[in-house]
């Protein structure tokens, strides 16, 4: 897949790919005007995305409520290197779902390829050429 990234002016970087725009900015103390999440904000975000999907897709194919269902999603940084060193992923139900379904829920949300790909990281290689301008 391919990605196009560039540059609308001030802080913002807006990724491109197929018909989608991923647009990012930075908050006004980075030099942004707060216009859009964080790259890293939106990185965290996929994360929660990619477990709900398949966390809605299990209750769906279940014939079961997604009312009052949602996904907490938490994140700890090391505080010497300011990283994120944990993420907590809650399944939240709503009082009176079936009890028998939640390991399922949990094994679900476990299925997400983002989660996967952070257990296996792909190698990035970052290179730089020169190319003409239209």
């Amino acid at each position: 897949m391919e990605m196009i990234v560039d540059f609308p002016g001030g802080a913002r970087v807006d990724t491109h790919f197929g018909p989608y725009t991923v647009k990012t900015d930075q908050p006004p103390m980075g030099g942004g005007s707060g216009s859009a999440p964080t790259p890293f904000a939106t990185f965290l975000a996929s994360i929660g995305a990619c477990a709900g999907i398949y966390v809605l897709s299990f209750l769906q194919q279940r014939n079961l409520p997604t009312d009052g269902v949602r996904l907490v999603q938490r994140a700890y940084s090391d505080p010497m290197t300011g990283m994120v060193s944990k993420i907590d992923l809650e399944i939240q139900v709503p009082e009176g779902f079936p009890e028998r379904y939640l390991p399922a829920l949990i094994r679900t949300a476990d299925l997400c390829a983002v989660k996967k790909h952070l257990q296996h990281p792909p190698e990035i290689e970052v290179t730089a050429k020169a190319v003409a301008t239209a």
